[in-house]
Parts: C-alpha cells; sequence; structure tokens
C-alpha cells in the first residue's frame, strides 16, 4: 500500500515556496520569505528519506521560533520537504533503554516548550500536509493556527503500538479541537485516517491539491480561509461528569483487546483526559508526566525493541526484487490466500487448480480482501484484474515465480513437480509452501534441486507477516537471495531458516498446542487452558489456534515432529485422531473443540471458571523458549533477536514481552532452567532443558 503512495508521489512536485540559498544556517530546516512577506519553513531532516522528531531537530526549532520572533513576518507555512510526507512521528532511538522517568519528563519538558512557542507565535501559521503526518508529527501540525491537507495525506497517532500515548501536547490539542469521542479512539487504537475523514472531524481546515498549495496559503494568511470550529458537543464532552461516564465506557471497550495488565498505556490516556479534561494547563503537566512514567515501562520498552526487531527484519529482505509473475499451484485456504496478497501488492498472479470451484472462492475471498484494505474502488478492481484463474495451468511457461500449495503428501506434491520442471522457464524459482515435508525429501525427483526452496506463509495470510525463507544445502544462494527480496516487495518480513522439521515457528508452537490437549486430558476445561495463555499475554488460547489452524493439519504436524524428536514432544491423544476422522476439523467445518459461528469460536457459558495456575502458564509457555533454543543451538536460524521476532510476527506471541528468548532472559536463565528441570520430574522428558541454555546469553 505504501509503496503505491511512493510511486504517486515519485512524480510530484511539492509545492516549497522560494527556492532557498544552498549553505542557509540550520542543518535539519530551510527558512525562506515569498514575495508576500510569508516565512516558509521546510522540515528537512539531513540525510534520511522521512521526516522524524528528535532533540536536535526540536533544538534549531527552538533557535528559529526566535528568529521568527523577531522578524515578524506576515505568516508562516509550515512543510515538509520530503516527498515521503511531512513527519513521520518521533526517532524511535531516542525511547532505547530508557530507565529513568525523571530525565525522560525533563527531556519532554525541553520539546513541550518548544511546540508550545510555535503555538503562541502572533502570525498566522499554517501546517501544509502532504503523505505520512503522524504522532509528534501531528502534534507539530497541531501546534499551527490552520491545516491544510493535500489529498494523499495519512493522520495517525501509533503511539499507543510503542506503548505509549501522545507526548507533545497531543492528548490535549486533539481532543480540544476534534470532539472527544472521535479522538480518543484514535488515539488509542492507533489507526491513521485519510484527509477527507480529517477534514470531516475538523483536524484539517481544508484539502486540496499540490497545485492549488500557493491560494490556499494566501487564503489562510489573509484570513479567507474557513476554519474548522471545536463544535458544542466538545464543550459538553469536556465537562467532569461526563468525561467520568465516557471514561469509564472506553475503559471496557479497551480491556476487550489489551488487558491493562499487558498495556499500561491506553488506560494511561483515559485517565489523563478524565482527570484533566477540563483544564487545558493541568492536562499538558500531567501528559509530560504520564508519558515518562509509560516509557520505562517493560511494556514500552519490549514494543521499542519489537519496532526494531522488524525494521531489523525488513532490511533481511535486501531490494532488488526481480519477481513480476508468480503461479500459484493450488487454491486451497493458504494457496489462494498467497495468490490473492501477491496481486494485491502489485504482482501479476495466476492461480490454477485441479478444479474450478476452489478458484472462484479464492477470487471471492480476494474481493473480500481488497475492499478492506485498498481505499479506492479503481485499485480493488486492478488488483483482481491481476489475479487471474488459470486451469490449464498456462502460466507455469511464464512466471518468475512458482509456489507449490497442494495437501502435504509427499507423493502427490513430486507428482506436481514432475510436470512443472520441463515447463519452468531458466531461472525461475520453485518454492513450496510446505510446514511438515522436508525439503531433503521433496528434491530427491527433481532435476535441478538447487532452485527448490520453501516459503511458508502463515494463516490469516493478510494478517501475519512472516514469512519463513527455507532452503536446503543444495539451495543456489542466488534464487535464496531473490526469494528474500520477493518476500519484502510484497510487504512481509522474510526469516531465512534450514530446512529442518518444523522450520522454526511449527516447531515452536507445536508443543505449545499439544501440550494443551494432554491438559484436557486431564479434566482440565479448554476455557481454562485458553485463559492461562492469555493471562500470559497470548492473543488467543492453543485450543482455540488449533480450532483455527484445523485440527487435521495440527495432527499432521505433530506427528511429523514426533517422528523426528520423539519425546522431547508431548503424546497425539488417540481421541484428536478420532475427532480428525470425524472430520470435526475446527473453524473450517464449524466445530472442532468449540463450535465455530460466522467465524467465531461460541465461548458463552464460562461464568464459573476456575483461575488458572502459574504451573499450568509456564507449561504452556517454557517449551516454547526452549524450542527456540534449540533452533539457535542448531543453525536453524543463527540470530537470537530474529528468532524473537519471528515467533512474534509469525505466531502473534505476546508482543510486550519481546519475544520468547528475551522472556527468558527478563526472567532469568537460571529460573527458566531450573522451573524446566521441575516440570521433568513431574510431567516427564518433553520438559527436558535443552543443552543451548547453557551457553545462552
Amino acid at each position: 500500500m505504501e509503496s503505491q503512495i511512493m510511486d504517486v508521489l515519485g512524480d510530484r512536485v511539492l509545492e516549497l515556496g522560494p527556492t532557498p540559498d544552498a549553505g542557509g544556517p540550520y542543518k535539519n530546516f530551510k527558512l525562506t520569505r515569498d514575495g508576500d512577506g510569508v516565512a516558509w519553513l521546510l522540515f528537512d531532516r539531513e540525510g534520511t528519506s522521512a521526516n522524524t522528531l528528535s532533540a536536535d531537530l526540536i533544538e534549531e526549532l527552538d533557535k528559529i521560533i526566535t528568529e521568527l520572533e523577531g522578524q515578524r513576518p506576515t505568516g508562516l507555512v509550515i512543510r515538509s520537504g520530503k516527498k515521503s510526507g511531512f513527519i513521520a512521528g518521533a526517532d524511535v532511538n531516542a525511547f532505547r533503554g530508557a530507565t529513568d522517568a525523571g530525565a525522560v519528563e525533563t527531556e519532554i519538558g525541553r520539546a513541550h516548550a518548544v511546540i508550545d512557542r510555535l503555538e503562541a507565535l502572533r502570525i498566522p501559521s499554517v501546517a501544509v500536509i502532504h503523505g505520512f503526518c503522524l504522532g509528534g508529527g501531528l502534534e507539530v501540525a497541531l501546534a499551527c493556527q490552520m491545516r491544510i491537507a493535500i489529498e494523499d495525506a495519512r493522520f495517525g497517532f501509533p503511539e499507543v503500538m510503542l506503548g505509549l500515548h501522545p507526548g507533545l501536547g497531543g492528548t490535549v490539542r486533539f481532543t480540544q479541537l476534534v470532539n472527544p469521542m472521535q479522538a480518543m479512539p484514535l488515539m488509542l487504537t492507533g489507526k491513521t485516517i485519510d484527509a477527507r475523514k480529517a477534514k470531516s472531524l475538523g483536524l484539517v481546515d481544508a484539502v486540496t491539491q499540490e497545485r492549488h498549495v500557493r491560494n490556499a496559503v494566501k487564503d489562510a494568511v489573509s484570513g479567507r480561509l474557513k476554519r474548522a470550529r471545536p463544535g458544542f458537543l466538545n464543550t459538553v464532552f469536556s465537562l467532569g461528569p461526563v468525561r467520568g461516564f465516557l471514561a469509564s465506557r472506553m475503559r471496557s471497550e479497551a480491556g476487550k483487546t489489551a488487558p491493562e495488565a499487558h498495556y499500561p498505556a491506553p488506560y494511561a490516556l483515559i485517565d489523563l483526559w478524565e482527570k484533566h479534561g477540563g483544564d487545558r494547563a493541568a492536562m499538558l503537566n500531567a501528559e509530560k508526566a504520564s508519558f515518562a512514567k509509560l516509557m520505562v515501562t517493560p511494556t514500552a520498552q519490549n514494543l521499542i525493541r519489537v519496532f526494531f526487531l522488524r525494521e531489523q527484519m525488513k532490511k533481511l529482505a535486501g531490494d532488488g526484487n526481480k519477481i513480476e509473475h508468480v503461479h500459484v499451484i493450488g487454491a486451497g485456504a493458504m494457496g489462494g490466500d498467497i495468490a490473492a496478497w501477491c496481486a494485491g501488492q502489485n504482482l501479476r498472479v495466476t492461480l490454477a487448480d485441479m478444479k474450478p470451484e476452489p478458484i472462484a472462492g479464492a477470487i471471492k475471498r480476494a474481493a473480500d480482501l481488497y475492499g478492506k484494505i485498498l481505499r479506492k474502488r479503481t485499485a480493488v478492481r486492478d488488483a483482481l484484474d491481476r489475479l487471474m484463474p488459470d486451469m490449464q495451468a498456462e502460466g507455469v511457461r511464464n512466471a518468475d515465480l512458482i509456489i507449490e500449495a497442494v495437501p502435504e503428501k509427499l507423493e502427490l506434491k513430486q507428482k506436481v513437480y514432475a510436470g512443472l520442471e520441463p515447463k519452468m522457464k531458466p531461472g525461475a524459482i520453485l518454492a513450496t509452501n510446505t510446514s511438515s515435508i522436508p525439503l531433503q525429501d521433496l528434491r530427491t525427483t527433481l532435476e535441478k534441486p538447487e532452485r527448490l526452496l520453501g516459503l511458508h506463509f502463515f494463516n490469516p495470510v493478510s494478517r501475519l507477516q512472516l514469512v519463513e525463507v527455507v532452503s536446503h544445502d543444495g539451495t543456489d544462494p542466488q534464487l535464496l537471495k531473490e526469494a528474500l527480496a520477493f518476500v519484502g516487495a510484497i510487504d512481509r518480513l522474510p526469516l531465512p531458516v534450514k530446512s529442518s522439521p518444523g522450520f522454526l515457528v511449527n516447531r515452536a508452537l507445536t508443543p505449545y498446542m499439544l501440550e494443551a490437549m494432554l491438559m484436557l486430558d486431564e479434566k482440565i476445561d479448554k476455557m481454562v487452558i485458553d485463559a492461562a495463555a492469555k493471562k500470559f499475554g497470548m492473543p488467543m488460547g492453543p485450543i482455540e489456534l488449533a480450532d483455527q489452524v484445523g485440527l487435521d493439519i495440527c495432527l499432521d504436524v505433530g506427528d511429523m515432529l514426533r517422528s523426528k524428536f520423539g519425546n522431547l514432544l508431548p503424546s497425539t491423544p488417540a481421541w484428536l485422531r478420532d475427532k480428525v476422522a470425524r472430520g470435526e476439523l475446527g473453524r473450517k467445518t464449524g466445530k472442532g473443540f468449540y463450535t465455530w459461528k460466522d467465524g467465531k469460536a461460541d465461548t458463552s457459558g464460562a461464568l464459573a471458571m476456575s483461575e488458572p495456575s502459574a504451573e499450568m502458564i509456564d507449561r504452556l509457555i517454557l517449551p516454547m523458549s526452549n524450542v527456540c533454543v534449540a533452533c539457535l543451538r542448531e543453525g536453524i536460524v543463527d540470530n537470537a533477536d530474529v528468532v524473537d521476532g519471528a515467533v512474534i510476527f509469525g505466531t502473534g506471541y505476546a508482543p510486550f514481552r519481546g519475544g520468547p528468548l528475551n522472556y527468558a532472559r527478563t526472567r532469568g536463565v537460571e529460573n527458566v532452567v531450573s522451573t524446566l528441570d521441575a516440570l521433568t520430574d513431574k510431567f516427564g522428558g518433553r520438559f527436558t532443558p535443552d543443552v543451548g541454555w547453557e551457553t545462552f546469553k
């Protein structure tokens, strides 16, 4: 999506006022004045493609404001000199490793003072906003008297994703300008909105096109621009008793997705507004202390860690994607969704299957997906045009990449490869989406085994960002590089893994899910088991997850891993086989452990539930950390940080814990090993600590 926006920007010339001198006095800004005496201040952070706010930038802005106070131009335009957008928020590097709330508060206090001075300038000030205007960037725009958006602008406060809330006066200026019933949810969810929506909320005063910017600025400075005014409701919503009532509703809404014990930021923001929403000065002051307190919480520091893990994994993709045409074989749940995702990311896709029905189903699901993620009707149409049904498998001849997603049966896959190989063009990649068959077994019948690799996507494809890129010892390194670049090009995070049973993610998840089955055998209620995982911070419990994945697939992967790792894994209960034999496969058949209606598990009747014990949580969670250490020791993945990133982005593992290895480090390796030893004595060899713990740092 972002790449499409960038393409459009590529050919646009921004209206940036008079041409600045080459050697201006400021490092990250350019300041000029036009014929009408209006000052144009361009944010242009040195040596980067996007503007971010940092202490040195704010310091420079302070000097500029002093200059403007002395010179008194007729007006001030604030713009970005970058094509990518206005300001993408704060430089998150500055937040890493913060431990002293007092120091953070002092630092943020300095920045507050500068933004307050910008707001207090006695000249008409207007922010002209294109592209991304997020977090601290939006807080700078809010300190201007007027805001003009270019049609492609996007606004939002993503701080909550880092365990924080806005900290440069945004909680105050936003809730005073925009109806708090609309402003608060945006800050609580981190969602972004487009220019039209921003105009309807009163966040911006006008929406225009680049070629009309000069005129819009003249109107703004001269007072002709019709400005958005806070409505009558804002006054009502800022009354104390009304705030109290609304705040309790917001808390219960937040509790559905983010429990307070794990995610303090939304609740801190609600408290801030409830206590001080009627008093601007008090709220600005309280915001600084609240922001600083959140910054040093383990949640914020771990979510900031996850932010950098994502950046690190993006870099693994490299650039220079050569793949333009993808041919997908097998239009089932995975194959169909992989095809849809690739077509939605501007690639040409041919989708083949033995029967027409699965292809039709895949295209219908694609249309639903595009309706949700692509904002323009024309974009939806174009994406569907790129997704081509291919019953005759003609696409094989021209495809740069072939992804095979047929059922997990070795003979079937080998038969498919035998028909494919002679038709593939030279240099094309053959990728399998298998999760349970080692590549060593698949490559035996191939004429050119060097072009085989694994591209293992996770379900649901549109939500989970990870793709395991699997190599065997004969994979051509150049093709592996191309496969990594392809994953980056479709806006996914690649994890390079060496082929071995279950790779990384399934090998880590399987003991978690099988342990839950053994707990069912011990007559522990499924709701209590799921509650134990959620109490730790997992997005869903292992029983519900098994239903989501499909009990047939769980069984296949479990059997395959047990055949390789034996008693290091919990055994598969016989009743699970019976369930699968009866066709109770979970969500896809409407019944598994739970009954499923409209894609949701029926969890009613759980009122008198017993509290999950700490031992129960350890039984589910610690084996994941144990497997991750084993994978590092075996060299399946070569970097502990990337392991953490992969398990978070591939399974949704509690992000505020920073990953299974980070969790073990935080808890203390000795504690983890002694707990695993105690579980081994009580429950058996599947909890044996891996020898890798001895050298794990």
